[in-house]
């Protein structure tokens, strides 16, 4: 597959028939419930948890949220989700982009990013990530891109 960054965090989706709308396509809420499970997925095989989180006192939570709705999807497609994480270097905020991708034809069919900012969960105030997401999510993020492509070439 051609990925929008190199070595992505990849989940599989299909849409079943309570995700298919009016139109009989996947509903657009459908695409954002896939992201937020890549998300943790990804937290989850970096090594950090909701437990985690719990116990540090801290969360990354999503200060912004958009969706490039590309193209349609449909019962039954067979689709890939990818998710990357981005630092420009700071300790209190990251980005997570997201590519959805047709096996099919391998066309995009969604491209997500969220702004997430890490918060004190006791108070919900913005707080510097602690040494334990540092180390987890800072090395595993990618430098900041540039535009919405690293390369518009890149692979897995």
């Amino acid at each position: 597959m051609t990925w929008d960054f190199a070595k992505p965090f990849t989940m599989p989706a299909v849409p079943q028939s309570g995700d298919i709308d009016g139109l009989q396509h996947t509903n657009n809420a459908v695409y954002v419930q896939w992201c937020e499970r890549a998300g943790w997925a990804h937290s989850h095989a970096l090594g950090l948890s909701l437990a985690d989180y719990r116990r540090l006192d801290r969360a990354m939570a999503i200060r912004r949220g958009e969706y490039d709705y590309l193209l349609p999807t449909a019962l039954g497609e067979e689709l890939t989700l990818a998710t990357w994480l981005f630092s420009s270097g700071g300790k209190l905020s990251l980005e997570r982009r997201f590519q959805l991708i047709r096996n099919r034809d391998q066309a995009t069919v969604l491209r997500g990013r969220w702004e997430l900012v890490c918060i004190e969960l006791g108070s919900g105030q913005p707080r510097r990530m602690p040494p334990e997401f540092c180390a987890v999510y800072l090395a595993a993020a990618l430098p900041a891109p540039r535009s919405g492509r690293e390369d518009g070439n890149a692979t897995d």
